[in-house]
């Protein structure tokens, strides 16, 4: 069964930053575009990023300016790199991958803690 690995959360000051992966657990899975997204405690989760298939980018207003999804092909894996965090950017942070076939599948999460 494919699983997305993610790694990358942390503690991390107010105004440093992260590095978020999620990796497909089997080469079967071929991570063509996909998105992030983050639930805060007693919140609902919410959008925060997606690369399209085709290159297209969205940020949510929140992150934009601050945060950068990628992907590495070679690697098979999706990135957002997390710039300037802000406390309010705490949260348990997810992957949505996509592959060719249009099937998703999801990261079993990674937190972010962001003192101030």
């Amino acid at each position: 069964q494919v699983q997305l690995v993610e790694s990358g959360g942390g503690l991390v000051q107010a105004g440093g930053s992260l590095t978020l992966s999620c990796a497909a657990s089997t080469t079967t899975f071929t991570i063509v575009g996909g998105g992030w997204f983050r639930r805060a405690p007693g919140k609902q989760r919410e959008f925060v990023a997606f690369l399209s298939s085709v290159g297209r980018i969205n940020y949510a207003d929140s992150v934009k300016g601050r945060f950068t999804i990628s992907r590495d092909n070679a690697k098979n894996t999706l990135y957002l790199q997390m710039n300037s965090l802000k406390p309010e950017d705490a949260a348990e942070y997810y992957c949505n991958a996509i592959n060719p076939s249009g099937d998703s599948i999801w990261g079993q999460g990674t937190p972010v803690t962001v003192s101030s």
